[in-house]
């Protein structure tokens, strides 16, 4: 191809591919990353009997084989600075009846590194799979948090033979706890009888040396994602029709979350309401260190919506609630994401005074607010107009539209391949032929 010919093909090029990165929004990437591995129809797939038992304390290196089908019976510890490995494709059944449970206590690692084409499965062992039918996964480091004490421990129901197990917490902000990669945590949640509901996973005080990428969690009778203190990297996370919260940071969390998407359902949500994205930095504020840290979210290229086959009748009823609930102490930064379909897009605690001290660490910018039934309130108070001048300045970019889910994503109807990005930033990339 002529040089000045490519010159003037990219200078009449260049405002577009500006225009698209400037404006990229939701999850992002040329190619759909929800492919092959993701499961949004998991309820039809039957796995085989196991062939081998996970049970007790694992507490000496241990590897699972992709050959075999483990069950995993009541609360399993690794401890003792032992590893787990998990081979690409292994399936890994939650027993229903001993409501089941993984936990790499501190010091412990977990390697489950799947593909794209064999994915690590954690499912339910019951015929016909329901929300909570087995509990979880937890991952525990010595992160910091911000309690009052360096070290807390779960308090869960988890049945353990020494504090030792359950204890997290600590200094060390790049703690290493393994690898968690194209995973999916299917089913999980249960009900405890003090605790409330487990998340299908949790991380306490695991550090940014930590790889968790690409994991996928579905039908959770709980929270789908929990991150209690620490400081984790957390890349391409997918929640899937959760009963109650997509992702939770509390106790201090300093959390990065990029390019994640989660998928509300009006049918699949808590009564009581169910936020995806739950910030807080305490439960009890005389728990916490006010000299340490608060939590904070930094988000990018996030997808947060709800799907629904009549969105205004949904509302209209109750069953659709906020995207994201802060309470006092939290701060975040969020950036070039979608809240599409919420009622309404953001709900501050009432206890967080609106001045420009907080609205400074609670920055949105270059979002893409759809179909949200409001946009920014504080908590029972249905005046937002200080909100909603702050966060409608030209400076920070935010759009605000009522499109439909048809129009605004590339395929939300097919859910044996869908594809979420947003339609209007689709770019086909073209190759020119040579001269």
């Amino acid at each position: 191809m002529n040089k000045n010919y490519s010159f003037v093909i990219f200078f009449l090029l260049f405002p577009f591919l500006c225009l698209f990165s400037q404006q990229e929004k939701g999850i992002s990437g040329s190619e759909n990353w929800l492919s092959i591995w993701t499961e949004f129809n998991s309820s039809a797939i039957q796995y085989p009997e196991p062939t081998q038992i996970l049970s007790g304390i694992i507490n000496k290196d241990t590897k699972l084989y992709k050959k075999d089908t483990y069950l995993l019976l009541g609360d399993v510890f690794v401890t003792d600075c032992a590893t787990l490995s998990i081979e690409p494709g292994t399936v890994i059944l939650g027993d229903y009846k001993s409501k089941a449970s993984l936990i790499i206590s501190n010091g412990s690692l977990i390697i489950a590194e799947g593909t794209q084409t064999d994915p690590i499965v954690f499912t339910s062992n019951r015929d016909i799979k329901k929300k909570g039918d087995w509990g979880g996964i937890f991952i525990l480091g010595d992160a910091p948090i911000n309690k009052l004490k360096e070290e807390s421990e779960l308090e869960y129901g988890l049945n353990f033979s020494s504090t030792g197990m359950i204890q997290y917490g600590g200094n060390n902000e790049e703690n290493y706890s393994g690898v968690l990669k194209y995973v999916r945590i299917e089913y999980s949640g249960k009900r405890t009888k003090n605790y409330g509901y487990l998340s299908g996973l949790t991380l306490a005080g695991v550090g940014s040396e930590t790889v968790l990428e690409n994991i996928m969690i579905s039908y959770c009778q709980g929270s789908s994602f929990q991150v209690l203190g620490g400081n984790t990297k957390l890349y391409q996370l997918v929640s899937y029709r959760s009963k109650r919260n997509d992702f939770i940071f509390n106790y201090g969390a300093q959390a990065l979350l990029t390019n994640s998407l989660a998928i509300k359902s009006p049918y699949h949500t808590s009564s009581g309401g169910a936020s995806s994205i739950y910030l807080a930095s305490y439960k009890e504020k005389e728990e916490i260190d006010p000299s340490k840290k608060g939590t904070n979210l930094q988000a990018e290229n996030l997808t947060l919506m709800v799907l629904s086959d009549d969105l205004v009748a949904d509302i209209k009823v109750g069953l659709v609630h906020e995207a994201m609930y802060v309470k006092e102490g939290a701060s975040f930064s969020m950036k070039k994401s979608i809240f599409s379909g919420f009622n309404p897009a953001v709900k501050l605690h009432n206890d967080i005074l609106i001045n420009n001290e907080n609205l400074s660490n609670m920055r949105f910018s270059n979002m893409y607010f759809n179909n949200c039934q409001g946009n920014i309130f504080t908590e029972n108070e249905p005046n937002n107009e200080d909100l909603e001048n702050w966060y409608g300045n030209s400076a920070f970019a935010n759009v605000y539209s009522q499109g439909l889910d048809t129009e605004t994503f590339i395929d939300v109807k097919n859910l044996d391949n869908p594809d979420f990005r947003l339609r209007i930033n689709k770019i086909i990339a073209i190759t020119l032929p040579e001269d």
